[in-house]
């Protein structure tokens, strides 16, 4: 795998997926993951492992959507666990991330849902 930049926060982690996304590069997608990392994409699906993260988003980048960063909200740390959230631009859910301090002082993602919406009521 390429060296890629390192995420030095836990915030760094979603700009670095909007320009690699935006970028085309599904590999530094996937790097943003731990190994045994869960998403919960497709919507109603789980996606488990670095791999099939990478997998899923070659599929997903070659209809070359464009992301636009979104400002975080607080992220809350507890020792080497994080939690990252974003709204999205559209007003539609919300977008959280359980990440995780790696040994050499960088984040990955361990969890991610990168949408929900409210709860029907």
């Amino acid at each position: 795998m390429p060296e890629y930049e390192k995420a030095v926060r836990p915030e760094d982690i979603t700009r670095l997926f909007v320009e690699r996304s935006n970028a085309g590069d599904a590999a530094g997608v996937a790097a943003l993951y731990e190994e045994d990392a869960v998403m919960a994409f497709p919507p109603g699906e789980l996606t488990v492992g670095r791999e099939a993260i990478r997998a899923l988003w070659e599929k997903v980048l070659a209809a070359a959507p464009r992301f636009e960063p979104e400002p975080p909200l607080p992220t809350l740390v507890s020792g080497d666990i994080a939690l990252t959230s974003t709204p999205p631009k559209d007003g539609a859910g919300a977008r959280a991330q359980v990440v995780r301090r790696q040994p050499d002082g960088s984040w990955l993602r361990l969890l991610d849902q990168p949408e929900f919406t409210p709860p029907a009521r």
